[in-house]
């Protein structure tokens, strides 16, 4: 049986991510939200232009959908969905890594938690499903925010509340943040959302690219970042590596 083809799931993705919030992307914004090279995403959205599913608006040049996919639908996991197809590799992370796991995406302007797996010993932990966690300081909602324009405007366009005396609060700040992480594929924060508590993320994707949510891990400080404040580097792997299976796994299933 012949293989997935690649550039229709890239396709794919590309007018679902059009179909998000405002649905005015620009070249740059799609390229970095589906992790594609400028040329690539270029070429696809020309030829999604010739057969009409995409428009260019010539004053701005930014593209969004075509009339005859106006009514497309935009979601493509709900919550449950992501939790199930999550859960086993959110268990191997947390027995890797001894730390909390979770599971995230976009809800209302914030992080829906799906799935949350407890660190595994012995201390008083309090399950966090269905918990709502800020985009701004949670690596969790980092990744969600780089992957997505609209998300990240808005971000930027709304007063930034500050949780402790580490929270990104300036747009432009945050913004940084947000390009470092597209570049590197993965977040971090310490000490941004909760005294003490520190967080490394990567995103999960559907074919094609798009981002859907993120997966993580969560703990003290001391035991997620180095003696210099840094992610530890085998932590990150160890994310990297449970998100990249989810969305390997995602792709089998498509």
């Amino acid at each position: 049986m012949p293989g997935p083809i690649q550039s229709i799931e890239r396709a794919a993705a590309m007018l679902r991510l059009l179909a998000r919030g405002s649905g005015h992307h620009g070249l740059t914004e799609i390229s970095d939200s589906l992790g594609l090279p400028r040329g690539t995403a270029h070429g696809i959205l020309r030829t999604l232009q010739r057969v009409e599913f995409v428009e260019q608006d010539r004053a701005t040049g930014r593209y969004r959908l075509g009339a005859a996919l106006l009514h497309l639908g935009t979601s493509y996991l709900d919550a449950n969905e992501l939790r199930s197809r999550s859960i086993n590799w959110a268990d191997t992370l947390a027995a890797r890594s001894g730390q909390a796991v979770r599971i995230g995406m976009h809800l209302d302007g914030a992080v829906l938690v799906v799935h949350h797996v407890f660190r595994p010993d012995d201390t008083m932990q309090t399950l966090g499903i269905g918990a709502m966690l800020p985009l701004h300081a949670t690596a969790l909602g980092k990744v969600l925010a780089a992957y997505d324009p609209d998300l990240s405007a808005a971000i930027r366009s709304r007063e930034l509340t500050s949780l402790t005396r580490r929270t990104i609060v300036r747009p432009a700040a945050l913004e940084r943040v947000l390009a470092e992480v597209r570049s590197a594929g993965w977040a971090g924060e310490a000490e941004e959302y909760m005294p003490g508590e520190a967080s490394i993320a990567a995103p999960i994707r559907i074919p094609g690219g798009l981002v859907v949510g993120a997966m993580g891990i969560s703990g003290a400080v001391d035991r997620i970042c180095d003696t210099a404040g840094r992610p530890r580097p085998a932590l990150v792997s160890q994310v990297l590596q449970a998100a990249e299976a989810v969305t390997r796994a995602l792709a089998a299933e498509s």
